[in-house]
Order: C-alpha cells, then sequence, then structure tokens
C-alpha cells in the first residue's frame, strides 16, 4: 500500500501535533516493511526526533519543487504530486486535507485532535476561528473516514458539528516509549543535580496558558501539607504572569520552580522523580502528559470535564477544575498514603498497557484496510 501524510507537523512541531504525527508515522512503518509511506511537507527542516526515519527503506520524504507558495501547495497543489506518486490513501494527521482529493481516487482519512478552537473560540481570536472552522469542516465534510483521539472528540464532532457518528472511528494515541524506560539511579541524578530538583515535588508539564489551568494547582499549594513544592515544565504565555503574580501575592513564590529547557530526553527522569503528577486542563482532545506519567509510573491528579479519564483510567484521582480545596485534599491523600499511592502506579502501568504502539498501530492499519476496501 502507498500511503500519503500530510507531515508538516512531524518536521515542524515538537510537541503535540508533532509527537503524534512522528509516533504514527514510526508505528505504520514498523508495521508492515511492504507498505510504502510518503511524507509530504513544505520543508524538509532538520528535527532530531525525525531520525528514525533513516532506519525505514519505506519511508521517503516528498517536498514541493518550489519553495514559494507552499501553504498553496500543502492546501491544493500537493494533489498532483499525490497522483504522480500514485498513493491509494492520504492521512491528513492535523485537521485538514487537500481540496479537490474528493475529485481523485485517492482515499483520505483524517485525525481531528479536538475542538478547543470551537469550546474556548475568546483564545484564538475571530480570524483564526474561521479558518480553523473552515479548515475542519471541509475535512470531516470530504474525508472516507475520520479519527478522533478520544470518545470526548468523537462526541464533540457529533455534537458542535453534526458530523454522522458512523464515519467517525476513535482511535487513541500513544506516548514516547521513553517513558516507560526506568531511568537509572545515575540518570535521575544528573537531572536532578542539573535542575537543582528538591527530594520531594509535586509534578506539573504543559504549556503554562489558561486552558491548561496551572493557577488551580497553585491555589491548592496553600492547602498542601508539608510544604512539598511544585515543579513546573512547559512553554510560558501571558498567563504565566498571572500564575506568578498570585504566587506573589500569596507568599507562595518559594513553593513553586519553573524550569526551563528541559530536553525530550530528560522528561522522563523528571517525571519519575515526582510524587505526583497534576493536570487540571480544562480541556483536552487525549492529554498525552497523562499517560506519560502513568507509563513513568507517576500517580495522576487530573481534571473532570473533556477527556482526561479516558488517558487515565479508573485508578488516576479526578477533581473540578474549579475545585482548588478538592484538588489540595487529595494531593494530601497521595502524599500521606503510600500504599495508595502504589496502588494507583501498579494500576496506572496496567491502564498505559491499553495504549501500546503495536496496538493501536494494528487499529490504524485495520482502518486503512476498511477504506480502501469499501472505496
Amino acid at each position: 500500500m502507498k500511503i500519503g501524510y500530510d507531515a508538516k507537523r512531524a518536521f515542524y512541531n515538537n510537541t503535540g501535533l508533532g509527537n503524534y504525527s512522528r509516533w504514527l508515522i514510526k508505528g505504520i512503518a514498523s508495521l508492515n516493511p511492504s507498505n510504502t509511506l510518503y511524507l509530504y511537507t513544505p520543508k524538509a527542516k532538520a528535527n532530531p526526533r525525525l531520525h528514525f526515519i533513516d532506519s525505514y527503506p519505506n519511508i521517503q520524504t516528498v517536498t514541493p519543487k518550489s519553495k514559494w507558495f507552499t501553504s498553496w501547495w500543502r492546501s491544493k497543489g500537493i494533489i498532483k504530486d499525490l497522483k504522480r506518486d500514485s498513493i491509494e490513501l492520504y492521512h491528513g494527521l492535523s485537521h485538514e486535507l487537500p481540496s479537490g482529493i474528493e475529485q481523485t481516487n485517492i482515499r483520505s482519512v483524517v485525525t481531528i485532535h479536538d475542538l478547543i478552537f470551537m469550546r474556548y473560540p475568546k483564545h484564538f481570536g475571530a480570524i483564526n476561528y474561521r479558518i480553523y472552522l473552515a479548515k475542519v469542516k471541509h475535512a470531516c465534510r470530504i474525508a472516507d473516514r475520520i479519527i478522533a483521539i478520544s470518545q470526548k472528540t468523537k462526541d464533540d464532532l457529533v455534537e458542535l458539528l453534526n458530523t454522522t457518528p458512523q464515519k467517525i472511528e476513535v482511535i487513541y494515541q500513544g506516548c514516547d516509549p521513553s517513558f516507560a524506560v526506568k531511568q537509572t539511579a545515575e540518570q535521575k541524578s544528573a537531572v536532578k543535580e542539573k535542575y537543582h530538583l528538591p527530594s520531594r515535588y509535586i509534578l506539573s508539564v504543559g504549556t503554562i496558558e489558561e486552558r491548561k489551568n496551572l493557577l488551580l494547582t497553585v491555589k491548592a499549594l496553600k492547602n498542601v501539607s508539608d510544604n512539598i513544592p511544585l515543579v513546573v515544565v512547559g512553554k510560558a504565555t501571558q498567563y504565566t504572569e498571572q500564575v506568578k503574580a498570585y504566587l506573589t501575592a500569596n507568599n507562595l513564590t518559594h513553593r513553586v520552580i519553573f524550569l526551563k529547557d528541559v530536553t525530550f530526553a530528560e522528561l522522563p527522569a523528571v517525571y519519575q522523580l515526582a510524587l505526583v503528577f497534576v493536570y487540571p486542563s480544562r480541556y483536552e482532545g487525549f492529554g498525552i502528559p497523562v499517560l506519560e506519567a502513568l507509563n513513568s509510573g507517576t500517580p495522576v491528579i487530573a481534571a473532570t470535564g473533556s477527556c482526561l479519564e479516558e488517558a487515565g483510567g479508573p485508578n488516576s484521582l479526578y477533581v473540578n477544575p474549579d475545585d482548588d480545596a478538592g484538588l489540595a485534599e487529595k494531593l494530601n491523600q497521595v502524599l500521606s498514603d503510600d500504599g495508595m499511592r502504589q496502588n494507583m502506579i501498579t494500576k496506572g502501568y496496567a491502564h498505559a498497557a491499553n495504549f501500546t504502539d503495536d496496538r493501536l498501530s494494528l487499529q490504524l492499519m485495520q482502518l486503512y484496510q476498511n477504506i480502501l476496501n469499501h472505496a
């Protein structure tokens, strides 16, 4: 099978959509060497996280002949290249498909990660909102099938865009396998020393933006026993200043450590050194950091209201994203009860086993085959 991918995010993005794209491409390439994967990208930007493609002779990278009008190429001009390469199925990995693909014999599938821009339009601005809405509507209309990365995203597609449920397949995503590798004492010690990490800490990972709700965790600190600090890993935004202003006003600055420039290779050790991981995001498409924590053997407390219960499973703890007192109570439970904490770790590993690369890649390939078989 010749499979084409919109691989821009795989080359350009180091988080979120980029991680999903790289994870999926590697999984499909590993599953069956007889399939040829074509990665279509406006530019083959150097990215150390894509070094794996050198190990797969069945992966080819395709860029436009001209460096000009690459946005047009990705949204429409690419059709000519797909035909030239005899692509049988094209997968839009991030919410969009090229215009005109529905008029060819090339089957298509699109992954919809979330509809955050519809749930929280004020965070995107009027112009971006219209652009995102047009792209998602177009892709969902012309795609042969739609992949939703969680049941919550599927429900949102049905509710907000009136998409036919039978057209949508829920296929979860996994996280990088490095999180499941137990870090050595030397690796942990090196990371701890480099970032001056305390011996006991609560962990938060994710972009520091309003939707991800770091302020709730900070507010909960006032009622967390033993003055255990919070370690924050994530890209700063304007919202960071709001968080820091609260810390200053409430004499909590000493309780929060903001880490900068943590490498991806160091993240597993940061997770595995933590006592508990907190992720009170108001809305996610899936919540990969939750799965990273479970694979790292770190108990999870997350927010209700979106899909985080799907990622965290029945043995993680959940709290209303406006209930800082409730979050503090759950933090104190986990931090003071070692038996409870160990039980959450053990059952967290078991839940994370549902998201193995082999299992999810097989689901994806079965969907591809079904699309082609019903062409």
